[in-house]
């Protein structure tokens, strides 16, 4: 099946992020692919390009922070990203050829921990999670590079209830 792309930007909090819009010709699922932090939307075009061609239409996106967009790398914090995620998300079942009933999300570490967390605000038919990341709820609102490193190594090491943390709590339901 053929595909096309197209440069989007994602208007969220007074601004626009960059994303690539991957779409067959016919109402089909979509699916959303989150990238992990340091990373960007560049490693998910080719797999979008390939998803797209066997029926979906694909956005990828670059997170605040990321890409062309690094100079706030300090200062995003995980609310700040997942605006982001809402807005990329809300941009790609608003486009007409999505079938809003049947989008999927992907994503990766950071994008992994922060798809849980989307999929307890918007519909999402599939989730797939790659190496998902964990991080403490009460440090929501600290920048992600603020964060220390041998708290969250060790928060890792425990044993968290889903009830006791937002993004494992998304995924029990």
């Amino acid at each position: 099946m053929p595909t096309r792309h197209s440069t989007v930007h994602i208007p969220v909090g007074g601004r626009r992020i960059a994303g690539t819009l991957v779409a067959p010709d016919t109402l089909v699922p979509g699916v959303l692919l989150i990238h992990g932090w340091d990373g960007s939307q560049e490693q998910y075009i080719e797999r979008a390009h390939e998803i797209a061609a066997l029926g979906c239409i694909c956005l990828t996106f670059d997170l605040r922070g990321h890409a062309e967009d690094k100079a706030e790398r300090d200062m995003v914090t995980r609310e700040d990203n997942l605006t982001d995620i809402l807005a990329a998300y809300d941009l790609l079942v608003s486009h007409p050829a999505v079938d809003s009933s049947n989008v999927a999300v992907i994503g990766s570490s950071y994008g992994g921990y922060l798809a849980t967390v989307l999929s307890s605000l918007r519909k999402v038919r599939w989730l797939a999670l790659r190496a998902p990341a964990l991080y403490k709820d009460e440090d929501w609102l600290v920048p992600k590079r603020s964060l220390n490193k041998e708290e969250v190594a060790a928060y890792r090491l425990t044993v968290v209830k889903p009830a006791d943390n937002r993004a494992l709590g998304a995924c029990a339901n």
